[in-house]
């Protein structure tokens, strides 16, 4: 396996973590949230999604957030834009970078944004065009890039076929939604790599949900594929609200937790694990959190087991 020298670890939770959650917050809360965030270091944070309020009642209030932000310089603000609307009020209160999302299953896209897969490509190349004259990056994802719990596996020829409509738009970075949790690492790694491997240039990063418990095992396959950033979610939070019913009550791989495998071995974050595990206790308490979903807060860390054993009493 071959380690990059660095990633990034994007965070994810004030717009995908806390749209799965009953509890609707108040911009005040989901400010102070993106603010700790912030301080531990993340360098972009998706900070909500420029929705319809009836669709996800959590994000009615995105465009006062992104108004009410305390931007942090060095800081990229990212808002998720489902269509040609969106992006157009994303840019009329500054986001920094807009995210543009599509389903390679037309059975789910249709549940997610009552479009055909060809229906939102054209909505998508007009946010490109969009963006380029806004000056304003944007970011493609694909979701359900290999496997929809409607229809099964996902052909990869679908995934390069979204990428290669939107690649002469001006579109260069794209991320894959590992987005129901249940693909292996070599699945991942395999995608990635016909990715690289056709479009070299591409900045290519991966969204990773823990259903079956191998999201860290599938970020160091992609990083050896060459992918270049991974999203995470703070405490775990979150997952796709799309889902059939009964499926496990969370999904979003643990910000912490990628940050801590990465940094263990050896590769670059610019995140300390302490700090990024503080943020995700003070957001838990912020957010009162009764549970979590995440190694490395509850306790899974050597500096933690160590700090343990040295004031533990002794038994001589």
């Amino acid at each position: 396996m071959k380690f990059p020298e660095r990633v990034e670890v994007v965070e994810v939770g004030p717009r995908d973590g806390l749209q799965a959650q009953e509890q609707i917050y108040s911009v005040e809360t989901k400010v102070e949230m993106i603010g700790i965030l912030a301080d531990a270091g993340f360098k972009t944070i998706e900070v909500t999604g420029l929705v319809r309020p009836d669709v996800i009642p959590q994000l009615a209030d995105g465009s006062e957030v992104l108004e009410q932000l305390d931007r942090r310089p060095g800081v990229t603000y990212r808002a998720l834009c489902p269509n040609l609307k969106g992006a157009q009020r994303a840019i009329n209160v500054r986001a920094d970078e807009l995210l543009g999302l599509i389903v390679a299953s037309d059975t789910y896209n249709q549940k997610n944004s009552r479009m055909t897969v060809d229906e939102n490509l054209e909505q998508l190349v007009e946010m490109a065009a969009l963006a380029r004259k806004g000056g304003v990056p944007m970011v493609q994802a694909i979701g359900g890039a290999m496997f929809c719990p409607y229809e099964g596996d996902t052909p990869p020829e679908r995934v390069l076929g979204i990428i290669a409509r939107l690649w002469p738009e001006g579109v260069r970075s794209f991320y894959l939604a590992v987005s129901v949790g249940l693909d292996s690492p070599r699945t991942v790694y395999e995608l990635c790599a016909r990715i690289k491997d056709r479009w070299p240039e591409l900045v290519l990063g991966l969204h990773l949900h823990n259903t079956n418990g191998m999201a860290v095992a599938s970020a160091l396959a992609a990083a050896d594929a060459g992918a270049e950033f991974f999203e995470g979610s703070i405490c775990g939070i979150g997952g796709g609200i799309r889902m059939p019913y009964g499926m496990a009550p969370y999904g979003n791989v643990a910000s912490e937790d990628l940050v801590h495998t990465f940094n263990e071995c050896g590769v670059d974050t610019g995140l300390d694990t302490m700090t990024v595990i503080d943020a995700a206790r003070r957001i838990k308490d912020l957010l009162e959190l009764e549970q979590t979903h995440s190694y490395a807060l509850q306790g899974a860390v050597k500096k933690i087991v160590l700090d343990q054993g040295r004031t533990a009493p002794r038994n001589d």
